[in-house]
């Protein structure tokens, strides 16, 4: 069964080739494509295209289905080609010619659009909570850990005292930067592309500032072509947030296999968050860290796999964008994984505080030597010079006392300004605003 049926069969090897995986990635639009049914379904009754029954004749049967989906009860037919298809044809069984009328001034195109949009919107919600969540941990941890000191590295050198309160720090405050990201793909997303049509609009008056109210859209796709054009940079700058989360986590999985490694021993964890060998009984292996690292490694490279898709389109729509979904909603799942495994394995983390006490470190306190002496009234050159002559002759005794204390140093992590800053960035989303708009057009 197809809305676009014109009583000629098609062959069955093309549309099982068009059709792709869209029957199953769509059961993740499903309840997107209701509510935007329902919205679409309010206004056509405000302008006069549905009576005031007709409305709610269909407003029950969408909740219904909504209901259905909800409790794993709806499927998409095989014979159906879409979600879209599949929500129209159930309205259409239950209710006749009401069913058929709620496909007036719009398209698939615009249907599409939507549902991605509110399914993005959601999912960042989803993401952002995970985030802030995984944020809180670390900054626990770092005050529980200020006190730590660890080598700091550069060129894969020990270079300068640092300490686990930085470390773990460091990570929290770089997740609130990969959150503003994913804000301003939330405000690409949070647009209401609804009533654009196939693209480019159609003759009826439809009032496309309504649904934009009814579906908690924060702004309208304005131009019809615009709206159209939306699809593929919408996923890629989504993409883009995935990869800068992805980049921050895969880099602390990648610090703690460096430090779990028996050359550091900075850390250490429980035997059942590691794997053992076939056939060495003393390995305690960070599977779960190495395949965080790739999985995140791998979702670094999605902005260039959807953009290797959209980029050579011409504006208006094209069936090329259907392959944006099997790349784009997949990712959300493996990057909710990775947070969700990085947040409960990193609590149970056991630091080493003596792992800093080997000799092989003396020499990271040799800027502390050098700023004893700038301290003291000599130059900072000749006070570099000065211990970098006790250095290369053997003579160098380093103090390893650490003296600290500026905001955002060892002494001083400012983990309290790190947390306003979490604070003022989620609170920018505005997510109550939409889910309350969401629940109102469900209830209505």
């Amino acid at each position: 069964m197809k809305l676009w049926g014109k009583g000629v069969g098609l062959s069955e090897e093309i549309e099982r080739f068009t059709i792709g995986n869209d029957q199953q990635l769509d059961m993740l639009l499903a309840p997107y494509d209701v509510l935007g049914s329902m919205a679409h379904a309010s206004m056509l009754r405000d302008i006069g295209l549905l009576t005031q029954q007709e409305w709610r004749q269909l407003q029950d049967a969408l909740v219904e289905i909504y209901h259905s989906i909800n409790n794993g009860d709806f499927r998409i037919e095989e014979s159906v080609e879409d979600i879209h298809s599949q929500v129209e044809f159930s309205l259409t069984q239950q209710l006749g010619t009401v069913g058929k009328k709620i496909h007036s001034g719009r398209s698939r195109n615009d249907q599409v659009l939507v549902d991605i949009k509110l399914y993005l919107r959601e999912e960042i919600r989803k993401q952002a909570k995970n985030i802030t969540e995984f944020v809180e941990v670390l900054l626990e941890l770092s005050e529980e850990y200020q006190k730590v000191i660890i080598p700091g590295y550069t060129h894969m050198q020990a270079a300068m005292p640092s300490s686990f309160g930085l470390w773990f720090g460091a990570f929290a405050e770089t997740l609130i930067d990969d959150l503003k990201l994913l804000k301003a793909a939330y405000d690409i997303v949070n647009q209401n592309p609804l009533g654009s049509a196939a693209g480019y609009g159609n003759s009826f008056p439809l009032d496309r500032l309504a649904t934009t109210r009814l579906l908690g859209f924060q702004d309208l796709h304005v131009n019809a072509v615009a709206a159209q054009m939306s699809r593929g940079k919408t996923e890629t700058a989504v993409a883009f947030a995935i990869a800068g989360i992805s980049g921050t986590i895969g880099k602390m999985a990648m610090d703690v296999c460096l430090y779990n490694s028996q050359n550091l021993a900075f850390l250490s964890f429980p035997d059942e968050i590691t794997t053992g060998s076939s056939i060495m009984p003393h390995k305690k292996n960070p599977d779960v860290f190495e395949l965080i690292r790739a999985r995140c490694n791998h979702l670094q490279s999605l902005p260039q796999q959807i953009i290797g898709i959209t980029s050579n389109l011409p504006s208006g729509y094209h069936r090329d964008m259907q392959l944006t979904k099997e790349l784009l909603l997949p990712s959300l799942d493996h990057l909710s994984d990775c947070i969700r495994l990085m947040t409960g394995t990193i609590k149970q983390v056991v630091i080493n505080h003596d792992a800093i006490n080997d000799s092989k470190y003396d020499l990271i306190y040799s800027v502390e030597n050098v700023n004893s002496e700038v301290m003291k009234g000599t130059s900072f050159r000749d006070a570099y010079q000065l211990v970098a002559k006790s250095i290369g002759e053997g003579s160098f005794e380093p103090s390893r006392e650490v003296k600290h204390t500026h905001l955002g140093s060892i002494g001083n992590p400012g983990t309290a300004e790190i947390r306003n800053k979490l604070q003022r960035t989620i609170d920018s989303f505005d997510f109550e605003s939409y889910s309350l708009k969401l629940q109102q057009l469900i209830d209505s």
